[in-house]
């Protein structure tokens, strides 16, 4: 049975809401603050694109300047395009030397602001902030390469190398065209032109058979300047007592021993071209290979040194002479952002997979018992395990169990009890009939009324479950109207008081006079008879069943009892009494047995008629039975027990027996024992 404890409020704590009222509080928490982190992180962003700072524009003025300084070997005359661009982009542009020398500023008056302590940038080409300008840097794709693709010095053409060349790119866009190959001339930093093919078919390219004829060699311009280089290089690697390379014009080597590059036929792609004095992107994988890479670059530095301008710190701010702090994108504060991101998500997963396996659990217990369950095994019970909602579930569902095994143990016994029932009287009924079919009895009036009797037995049991199933089914109909109460009572008295005498039990009637109801009289007969008929089956000899009738202190319901100086109900049988197929007594004999219906049958009557049915007893000394029905109607108090229209011939037997016998079949039939 249930625990007995009502629905009050588990304790927060306790509670399976609060735990996860806590888990989401704590997963907010870690939100919030995660948040405001990033907040206080981004705010100098945010300020600066609140005052129009864009990072774009700083690092367009950067590129400008980086590529002045690639084809300057000095800052003279940098300042006209210093003030292009302040005007440009609205605020101060500033250019000092490494020792904080002015050399151009676009701030008016004669006493400019002071320049901050820190610099946005330092301009210097052979040293690319390849943040700031990826474009800018040397196109080998590795990370030593640096310097500005812009700055060239020697490797720049003369004018005469560079008609000679766009003569002959010319020549081959003309033939490319012809073959149908759409293609164009692209000038590098160092005056060399290249023809750049449209799309990607170098299977086409190949078979129009345009040879870039000395397109691909070197100039004497570029035949000079590697020279330079490769003695610079050599110097480096001689230092370093490592032999000398030879470097072929795309500033791959090769050592002395081997044979300089081969002419290159035309590359896949369509592109015709000597590519720009910039390292490719070799994978330097040996130990020689990374040390011959860095003489390569410290020579082009060196070479290039001359040529460039020399480096600067640049200046960005307002005209205030507030400088920008821009340009901060290190991977220290990516990585900041992303751990604080990995670590919030972090905490709500493990806080949700943790409630989740502490929620889900229990639930998976309770499934298993069910679909055990329902597979007809032995009801168990589940752990257990805390007392807030899913413990509360557990423990209901414990209670169901151990209801449904008892039913089933009722039922079982029922069954019984009722093919015993059935088999006996249909045993003696053959019996006679067959003896009086062998001539052995002789069908005299007293064999007939002993075949009745055990007819009427039989039509009893069959009529309880009739009924009861009726009132399952929502098909038992109810006919009120206005009766006495004290006059039915009698009429149930005056039915069972045979039966009482012959169990030498005095049964009285105690009705207050005047007393009337709406209700139905069969129905109501037959759920009084039953109690009396029950309670004269168990009082012993001498004792006293009082049939009492009064109204109640609030005047809304109608009170019938039942009263009885019996052996009474053991403390632990009484909350059953009520139930279907349930006997506290296991005999099945007329004196003292029963199917187990007729309480039940009872309770179903009475709340058909809106009211209720309980007991009361003490050990030894008695059992009061109450029915209390209201006195406005016979309403039901659950949907479809009025109203509804009875089917089959059993319940018009009832309307028709009821009320004309004075031994009604209700009397002893539609009893049951305790």
């Amino acid at each position: 049975m249930a625990s007995g404890r009502g629905p009050d409020r588990l304790p927060l704590r306790r509670s399976l809401f609060g735990r996860l009222l806590g888990v989401s509080a704590l997963v907010a928490a870690c939100s919030v603050a995660a948040t405001a982190w990033l907040a206080v992180q981004t705010t100098s962003g945010a300020i600066k694109q609140e005052q129009g700072q864009n990072l774009t524009a700083d690092a367009r003025i950067y590129d400008t300047l980086l590529g002045y300084a690639a084809l300057n070997s000095t800052w003279d005359g940098v300042g006209p395009t210093v003030e292009r661009l302040a005007e440009q982009s609205g605020r101060r542009v500033a250019l000092t030397t490494q020792g904080r020398q002015p050399l151009a500023d676009s701030a008016t008056g004669r006493t400019p602001p002071a320049l901050p302590p820190q610099a946005s940038a330092v301009v210097d080409p052979l040293s690319v902030d390849t943040v700031l300008a990826p474009e800018s840097a040397g196109r080998s794709g590795t990370a030593d390469d640096r310097v500005d693709a812009r700055a060239v010095g020697p490797f720049r053409l003369s004018a005469a190398e560079r008609t000679q060349l766009r003569r002959t790119a010319d020549r081959g866009v003309a033939c490319l065209s012809r073959a149908g190959i759409a293609s164009d001339v692209v000038v590098e930093p160092s005056g060399r032109p290249r023809i750049q093919v449209v799309g990607n078919d170098p299977e086409r390219v190949r078979e129009a058979r345009c040879d870039p004829g000395t397109l691909e060699e070197p100039t004497r311009t570029e035949q000079q300047a590697l020279r330079a280089l490769n003695q610079l290089a050599d110097a480096c690697l001689k230092r370093q007592g490592r032999a000398a390379v030879r470097l072929n014009q795309d500033l791959s080597w090769a050592q002395d021993s081997e044979a300089p590059g081969a002419p290159r036929p035309m590359p896949p792609g369509g592109h015709v071209k000597l590519p720009a004095p910039a390292v490719r992107p070799t994978a330097h994988t040996s130990e020689g290979d990374r040390a011959i890479a860095s003489c390569v670059g410290t020579a082009r530095r060196e070479q290039l040194g001359s040529y460039v301008a020399s480096p600067a710190l640049l200046f960005i701010g307002d005209e205030g002479g507030t400088t920008v702090p821009g340009f901060d994108l290190s991977p220290a504060n990516t990585a900041k952002i992303a751990g604080a991101a990995a670590l919030v998500l972090a905490l709500t997963v493990g806080a949700s997979v943790l409630a989740g396996a502490r929620l889900v659990r229990p639930l998976r217990a309770l499934t298993g018992a069910a679909q055990r369950m329902r597979d007809g095994e032995e009801p168990a019970s589940v752990p257990v395990t805390a007392d807030n909602e899913i413990g509360r579930l557990a423990s209901a569902f414990n209670d169901m169990s151990a209801h449904r095994a008892r039913l089933e143990e009722q039922r079982r016994a029922m069954v019984s009890d009722v093919a015993h029932e059935l088999r006996t009287p249909l045993s003696n009924i053959r019996g006679w009939l067959e003896a009086a079919q062998d001539g052995l009895a002789d069908p005299d009036p007293a064999f007939v009324s002993s075949l009745l009797e055990e007819a009427v037995q039989l039509q009893h049991i069959i009529d309880d479950l009739q009924d009861l199933s009726a009132a399952d089914a929502g098909v038992l109909r109810l006919h009120p109207e206005r009766l006495r109460v004290a006059e039915l009572l009698g009429q149930v008295a005056a039915a069972h008081q045979v039966q009482a005498d012959t169990a030498g039990v005095t049964l009285t009637v105690d009705a207050v006079p005047g007393l009337t109801a709406d209700a139905d009289p069969v129905r109501l007969r037959q759920a009084v008879g039953n109690l009396v008929s029950n309670a004269v089956r168990h009082t012993p000899a001498g004792g006293r069943v009082t049939l009492r009738s009064y109204g109640s202190e609030s005047g809304e319901h109608l009170v019938v009892e039942v009263v009885d100086t019996g052996n009474g109900i053991a403390p632990e049988d009484l909350p059953h009494v009520f139930d279907r197929f349930w006997r506290a007594e296991k005999s099945r004999s007329r004196r003292t047995g029963g199917s187990g219906l007729g309480l039940a049958i009872v309770r179903k009557l009475t709340e058909a008629h809106g009211g209720t049915a309980s007991a009361a007893s003490t050990e030894g000394a008695g059992s009061v039975f109450t029915l209390r029905l209201p006195v406005t109607g016979a309403g039901p108090t659950r949907p479809g027990m009025a109203g509804a229209v009875v089917s089959g011939a059993g319940m018009a037997g009832a309307h028709e027996k009821g009320a004309g016998e004075p031994a009604d079949r209700r009397a002893d039939g539609m009893t049951t024992a305790l």
